[in-house]
């Protein structure tokens, strides 16, 4: 008996698993028409799709972006790909500000207890289900890497994507929102480690202190002479690391700090993430594979 396929079925079964039209309408064929079976058929299918792309560097990617209309819940999530080319893409980018919705509407402990969420409010499709399916679907390793969650109680919390590369949250208390933009973009631009010097931690401090001391002392230099160039090395190295001590993008004549007080405002925190900081990515050194094949061999 031959099965008829309806172009809603195909239409139904590429919305739901985000994969082409003929390998959906294969598997419809398949499974006679029944829409679920022909899910679970592709998800089989992708899986060993998906486990061959699971061992390449995801170095690549976007950063998700979720902030409520009071500024008072905010999220971000960086979502990893292997090009930029497929972080470019629609479906990627929705993905990823889907997951940062998530975290910030259910504020899971971590990564792994985000993949077991639904992505979105009444979806079947949980969020490590609905990364399959777009690994499936773009064709290269995708990976939720980390999310960042802050609600306010009080204060407000501004948001910065910087070409979907870099995102930034601060909370405030005071101010208002073009301020809290403001200091988004500063912390964007600038990378500021710490709010406050008292943040610094004090092994770092030391561990700057005692180059400074070495090169100071090079110099031949009184010890008083030494030890006044040394602290002024580290009111600069603090200054630098932390946000209230460095000047302000929108105006250098100025610090952070000084903003802040002029408004009188504060910061309570923020961060900072920036696509693939800190993942190795794997070069392919193809000249010495083959040397060292000649050598070898």
């Amino acid at each position: 008996m031959h099965m008829t396929i309806t172009a809603n079925q195909v239409k139904e079964l590429r919305e739901r698993t985000g994969l082409g039209m003929m390998e959906c309408k294969g598997a419809l064929a398949e499974t006679r028409g029944d829409v679920n079976a022909a899910i679970e058929l592709l998800r089989k299918k992708a899986g060993s799709k998906v486990e061959k792309r699971a061992g390449r560097t995801a170095a690549d990617g976007a950063v998700g972006l979720y902030i409520s209309p009071d500024r008072r819940l905010a999220a971000l999530a960086e979502v990893n790909s292997e090009t930029d080319f497929v972080s470019k893409g629609e479906d990627f980018l929705a993905f990823a500000n889907a997951v940062a919705a998530r975290a910030a509407g259910a504020g899971p402990v971590d990564v792994a207890a985000l993949a077991a969420l639904p992505l979105r409010d009444g979806d079947v499709l949980t969020v490590a289900q609905a990364r399959e399916n777009l690994i499936a679907q773009l064709g290269e390793n995708i990976n939720v890497r980390r999310f960042a969650r802050y609600a306010a109680d009080d204060g407000h919390i501004g948001s910065y994507v910087h070409g979907r590369k870099i995102g930034v949250l601060v909370q405030l208390k005071g101010g208002d929102d073009q301020l809290a933009r403001d200091l988004a973009m500063h912390v964007a631009a600038s990378r500021p480690e710490y709010v406050t010097p008292d943040q610094v931690p004090a092994e770092l401090v030391a561990k700057e202190r005692e180059v400074y001391t070495a090169q100071a002392e090079q110099s031949g230099k009184p010890a008083a002479i030494v030890e006044k160039m040394v602290g002024g090395r580290i009111t600069k190295f603090l200054s630098e690391v932390t946000l209230l001590g460095q000047p302000f993008v929108k105006n250098p004549e100025i610090t952070v700090g000084q903003l802040l007080t002029q408004a009188g405002a504060t910061v309570t925190r923020f961060c900072r993430f920036e696509v693939g900081e800190g993942i190795e990515k794997a070069s392919a050194d193809f000249a010495s594979e083959v040397m060292a094949q000649v050598k070898g061999g």
